[in-house]
C-alpha cells in the first residue's frame, strides 16, 4: 500500500503564487495536511508556514513545485535534501519536454519518483479543479492521491514531458489564436473599425467546426504564395498605423515556407518582402 493511501494525504506546495496559492487554499479545505514554503509570499488560510523548501517537504507523501520554469530546478535541488522515501515530487510548472525530463532524471537519481504535470485551464476560479495532465514514472500515483481530494487528473502513459509537450502543442494554437485576436484588434482599432472586426471575429468562432480546421490548413497550403503577398501588404498596413505586427509577419513567414514545399522550420528571410 502507497503512503498516500495508508494515511491522511500530507502535501507540500513549493511556490505559493496566484496558482499555487489557489491549489494550496483547496487541499488544506479538502482536510489534506498542507506545508507551503514561497520566500515572497504569505502561506494561504489553513496551510503550515515552512521557512525552506526542504523544510517543507520533510514527512510529506506528495510534493507540488508550482513557482516557475526558471525555479523549478533550484527548489527540487534544495528540496531533496527533505524528501522522504517514496514521496512523489511533482512539477506542475509551465516548462519544456527537455526540462522536465532533466528534472525527472534528478529525482530519479535521489530515488524520488518524479511526476510532470501541465495544468490545462487557468488556476484562478478553478483550484485544486483546474484540469490537469500527468505524465511521467509516479503519474498514476499521483492521479490516485490528488483525485480522492477532489482534483481532475488525466494520466498519460509516457516519460516525463509528455504532459508538457501536450500543454505546449495546444498553446501554439491557443496563445498565437488569441495574440493574433489581440494585434488584429488593436490595429482596427487605430483604423477606426474596432467593433467592426470584433463582430468579424465573434462570427467566425461562433460558426467554427471540424470544416473550419480543414479549410483553415488546406487553404493554407493550396493559397500559401498569394497569401504571403496578401500578408506582407497587411504586415505593411499595421506599420502604417504604427502597430507593430509580429503575428502578421509570422504569418507571412510561414506562408513563404509553405509556397517553397517546407512544413516548418526558422525563416532566414524574414526581414525581406516577397
Amino acid at each position: 500500500m502507497s503512503p498516500t493511501t495508508a494515511r491522511a494525504l500530507r502535501v507540500a506546495v513549493l511556490g505559493l503564487g496566484e496558482a499555487g496559492s489557489a491549489i494550496a487554499e483547496d487541499l488544506a479545505a479538502a482536510g489534506v495536511h498542507v506545508r507551503g514554503y514561497d520566500p515572497r509570499v504569505a502561506v494561504a488560510p489553513g496551510v503550515v508556514h515552512a521557512g525552506s523548501e526542504a523544510e517543507a517537504v520533510t514527512g510529506n507523501d506528495v510534493v507540488l513545485s508550482v513557482n516557475s520554469a526558471s525555479d523549478a530546478e533550484h527548489a527540487l535541488r534544495a528540496g531533496l535534501t527533505g524528501t522522504p522515501p517514496g514521496c512523489l515530487w511533482a512539477d506542475l510548472n509551465t516548462a519544456s519536454p527537455a526540462l522536465k525530463r532533466h528534472l525527472g532524471e534528478i529525482a530519479g537519481a535521489a530515488g524520488i519518483d518524479f511526476v510532470d504535470v501541465s495544468l490545462m485551464a487557468t488556476v484562478p476560479g478553478r483550484g485544486l479543479r483546474t484540469p490537469m495532465l500527468a505524465s511521467g514514472p509516479g503519474a498514476r500515483r499521483y492521479a490516485a492521491a490528488l483525485r480522492s481530494v477532489g482534483a481532475m487528473v488525466d494520466v498519460l502513459e509516457g516519460p516525463a514531458g509528455l504532459a508538457a509537450e501536450r500543454k505546449l502543442l495546444r498553446s501554439v494554437f491557443y496563445k498565437g489564436w488569441a495574440a493574433a485576436v489581440v494585434e488584429a484588434l488593436t490595429a482596427a482599432r487605430a483604423a477606426g473599425c474596432e467593433e467592426w472586426l470584433r463582430e468579424i471575429i465573434a462570427g467566425e468562432l461562433t460558426r467554427a467546426d471540424a470544416a473550419t480546421l480543414d479549410r483553415l490548413v488546406e487553404g493554407s497550403h493550396r493559397h500559401a504564395t498569394r497569401r504571403t503577398v496578401e500578408m506582407q501588404a497587411a504586415a505593411d498596413m499595421l506599420t502604417d498605423l504604427e502597430i507593430p505586427p509580429s503575428v502578421a509577419t509570422a504569418s507571412r513567414d510561414l506562408l513563404r515556407r509553405l509556397s517553397r514545399g517546407e512544413s516548418g522550420g526558422s525563416d532566414t528571410l524574414s526581414r525581406e518582402t516577397p
